[in-house]
């Protein structure tokens, strides 16, 4: 499974950009049953979790997302979105989509992100 996230780009502070992640090679029974996370990462820094969605729906925000970001998934098109509002230059990373475990393990191989970047 190839994971390729897309819709990065630079914005200005309190704008708007949705990033997809799709999961290439992977089957629609298997994608559909994969609890999946919108991750990212600030150059010399750990890679953050910022959303998740279960297989069933349940959904997860970090504190510093909430109420600005909304995780979707599409199973059909074994994709997963990140709508993000009200941006500020403190969410300026390179984001990235993999499978989600309370163990921090991941099933797929990372893949190439997509770099945002927040204007002040």
């Amino acid at each position: 499974v190839q994971l390729q996230a897309s819709g990065g780009g630079l914005v200005q502070h309190e704008g708007s950009l949705r990033l997809s992640c799709k999961a290439y090679g992977s089957i629609f029974s298997v994608f559909r049953s994969k609890d999946m996370g919108w991750y990212r990462q600030v150059p010399g820094k750990e890679r953050e979790l910022v959303a998740r969605i279960s297989a069933g729906g349940d959904i997860k925000y970090s504190d510093s997302v909430k109420g600005r970001f909304t995780i979707s998934r599409d199973n059909s098109k074994k994709t997963v979105h990140l709508q993000m509002n009200n941006l500020r230059p403190e969410d300026t990373a390179d984001y990235y989509c993999n499978t989600y475990s309370p163990s921090g393990t991941y099933d797929w191989a990372w893949g190439t992100g997509t770099l945002v970047t927040v204007s002040s």
